[in-house]
Formats: C-alpha cells, sequence, structure tokens
C-alpha cells in the first residue's frame, strides 16, 4: 500500500495535514483487519519515505509520534489476531525513543503468523538498492571472482527486505500514478491498482475491490501461458 492523500483529505475539510494523518491510521486498522480475514500473509504499508523527512518539521515530528503510538495501542490487536509486526528503512534516522517501540513491537510479536505487517519508515527504493550494493561488495572484497559468479537472488540477501516475498499487488491512492521510489527492486513483475479514492477513505470495501481487480489479472511473468 502506498498510502496517499492525507493532506489533500484534511484540506478539503479545511483542517491541517496532520488531521489526515490521523484519519489515516483508522484507514491502516481497516486493512489490515481485512488483510487477516481475506488470508493476505504479507501486508506492507510505505508510511514514511527518506525524501519525506524534507517536510515541515511540525509534521515530521507529529507523524513520528504518531507511528510510536498507533504501535503501542495496537499491540493487543495484534497479538489476538495473529499478526507479525516489522519496520524496515533506514532506521538510523529515527529518534531513540522510535527505534525502541519498534524493537519491543517486534519482539513480541516474533512468534505470531497469521500475518506479517510490515512499515516501510524512513525508506526509499533507491537507497535500499545501494545500501545492498555496499555490503555485497564489503563482503566480496579480493574475491571479485566469486562475486562475477553470483545470480540476482544473491543480491534479494542484502535488501531489506531480505527474506520476504516480492509484493504480488501495489496499491496507491488518491489517483497518482507512480511508486515515489517504492520497492524499486522488488516490484519488478508487481501488479499495480491505482485509485481515485484518498487514503483516509480507503477501508474494508476499497481494499477487497483492489483484491478482486488483482483476482482477475493474468500475471505471465515475461512468459507465455
Amino acid at each position: 500500500m502506498i498510502m496517499d492523500g492525507n493532506g489533500r483529505w484534511a484540506r478539503e475539510r479545511g483542517k491541517e495535514r496532520v488531521y489526515g494523518h490521523f484519519e489515516g491510521v483508522e484507514s491502516v486498522r481497516a486493512c489490515t483487519e481485512t488483510a487477516v480475514e481475506a488470508g493476505v500473509e504479507y501486508l506492507s504499508l510505505f508510511a514514511f519515505s527518506e525524501e519525506n523527512w524534507g517536510r515541515p518539521e511540525a509534521e515530521v515530528t507529529t507523524l513520528m509520534e504518531l507511528m510510536a503510538s498507533s504501535m503501542i495501542n495496537e499491540r493487543d490487536t495484534f497479538m489476538a489476531n495473529g499478526i507479525r509486526f516489522r519496520v524496515l528503512g533506514n532506521l538510523s534516522r529515527l529518534s531513540e525513543k522510535l527505534r525502541a517501540a519498534i524493537d519491543e513491537m517486534e519482539k513480541a510479536t516474533s512468534g505470531n503468523t497469521r500475518l506479517t505487517l510490515i512499515i516501510f519508515l524512513s525508506y526509499s527504493g533507491k537507497w535500499d538498492i545501494m545500501q545492498a550494493a555496499k555490503r555485497l561488495a564489503a563482503d566480496y572484497a579480493g574475491r571479485e571472482d566469486e562475486m562475477a559468479g553470483l545470480d540476482i537472488s544473491a543480491f534479494d540477501k542484502y535488501l531489506v527486505t531480505a527474506g520476504v516475498p516480492d509484493p504480488d499487488l501495489i496499491v496507491r491512492t488518491s489517483g497518482e500514478q507512480r511508486i515515489s521510489n517504492y520497492l524499486l527492486w522488488q516490484s519488478a513483475y508487481s501488479e499495480f491498482y491505482f485509485t481515485d479514492i484518498l487514503w483516509p477513505d480507503f477501508r474494508r470495501d476499497q481494499f477487497l475491490a483492489a483484491i478482486e481487480a488483482y483476482a482477475g489479472r493474468d500475471r505471465r511473468y515475461g512468459k507465455v501461458k
């Protein structure tokens, strides 16, 4: 999920942008519950990009505080529904308080297996590819012959999404039709679903509509059936 349109949703109602972020939390809750109901095994949410650090400081601060409080408030829900919680991205840029909250929630839910909920925070696809390339190069320094024989799956292991399946479906709300530096490597054969609905209005029925649209796609991965 590329959760877009919180600010516009708030402006349409004469509110500050942050009001839309608070309402967007309800959409996160609704989509998580729907994912469990529909048997989705992995649900990822693009919550905050590396580029978002350039937003007004007050908005960034509010977003970070909202994320921390939301995680704490949803703990019982995660445990009751078998939801494993993970956060991926450049976490070194986050506050110690937020990193501690993330660590605590990840440990508490690590044994849950019904749904893995991934929050991409301080993340961008280009950053992910770059950090993976640096780590791979460091590991194979002085062993260029071995590195030349690596295949694509070897590079996958250095991405922050290592061990997570590539996304089958990427949904973007608000009418924009771009992926905004999200999962550039991992989305090579993903299906895309764009909707004009703003994220705070994207709830159960809208999520099920996206799943239904995906069910009708013919995925060939470059091959012929």
